[in-house]
């Protein structure tokens, strides 16, 4: 690595520490902001959330190669970690670190974007299902049961062996549109208390058509479980597509992804650990990060802590 790339990271690490710092401040005026920092992993999982996603941002600034170049095919195959390759150099003489970075990107964005897709699938899915109840929610929720008994990994191949290997895009839809069967279960749990309650009613008294109701009165008041669905979520639909890389059927080499990386390193776990160590590490640092922010939220959202804290 460069000297500048060296400053950029040390800049990374600094940025993202404050970021913890600000975020904190800026949560300390509110209850509920309060109790997320509380949370013994809170701090700890925000900040290296906040240190992958600058890392994914400015990339080109932290690294100093690019993620597909072959430095050296002879000479600088499965290099250990050095000051030059700050985490060694794969099978193919590609520096690790910036492939890293680079991928850090594509797996955060799959399981961002996926996990969007789910949570706004689920909880149109759950809503209407619990605000109508009856046979609407008899029907959807017959489609969610048959959903959720289907392996999600088996569709997925499925799906792949069909259309044969997905662009980007259409791997984000697809991992999407397979992960919203559990968010449907609990935003219908969540909408069928909230529409038993006195406002709601007092909405549809004067007035308002079930879209609104839906959207401005009962939804809102059912946030707190879809959001800690949501931060749950993302870790799931990384390590999904982690697995689809590794397998050869998920994003395409020479991209860089984590998932991808271990498959190109694990022939060579006896002699160049680093090449799976690495991608592993990272895999698992995110994951266990976003378990931490999403116990932190779910203890922070929770109305009988809320309540608790009250009396």
């Amino acid at each position: 690595m460069t000297l500048n790339a060296w400053f950029a990271l040390l800049a990374t690490l600094v940025l993202s520490t404050w970021a913890v710092g600000a975020l904190r401040r800026r949560t300390s005026r509110h209850e509920a902001g309060r109790r997320f920092f509380r949370h013994p992993t809170a701090a700890w999982g925000i900040g290296v959330l906040a240190f992958f996603v600058i890392v994914a941002v400015a990339a080109p600034l932290v690294t100093s190669f690019d993620p597909r170049d072959q430095l050296d095919i002879v000479h600088l195959k499965s290099q250990a970690p050095s000051w030059s390759n700050i985490l060694g150099t794969d099978v193919y003489s590609r520096d690790l670190w910036s492939r890293i970075a680079f991928g850090a990107r594509i797996s955060l964005i799959v399981g961002a974007l996926g996990m969007l897709v789910a949570v706004t699938l689920g909880t149109l899915v759950g809503a209407v299902a619990g605000y109508y109840r009856h046979w609407v929610d008899a029907v959807l929720m017959r489609g969610v049961d048959v959903g959720l008994a289907l392996p999600r990994i088996f569709v997925l191949l499925m799906a792949i062996a069909l259309f044969g290997r997905l662009p980007l895009a259409i791997l984000v839809l697809v991992i999407g549109f397979t992960s919203w069967f559990g968010t449907s279960r609990l935003v219908r749990a969540e909408v069928l208390s909230v529409r038993e309650r006195d406002f709601v009613a007092a909405a549809r008294a004067m007035g308002a058509g079930p879209g609104r109701v839906i959207f401005r009165h009962v939804l809102p008041n059912a946030a707190a479980p879809i959001i800690v669905s949501a931060a749950l979520g993302i870790g799931n639909v990384l390590l999904l597509e982690a697995a689809l890389s590794f397998l050869g059927i998920g994003v395409a080499p020479p991209a860089p992804s984590w998932g991808n990386m271990i498959a190109d390193g694990a022939p060579y776990l006896a002699t160049a650990p680093w090449t799976t160590l690495f991608p592993g590490l990272a895999i698992a640092l995110v994951v266990m990060a976003l378990n931490a922010v999403a116990d932190a939220l779910r203890d922070a959202l929770d109305p009988r802590q809320q309540a608790k804290e009250s009396t």
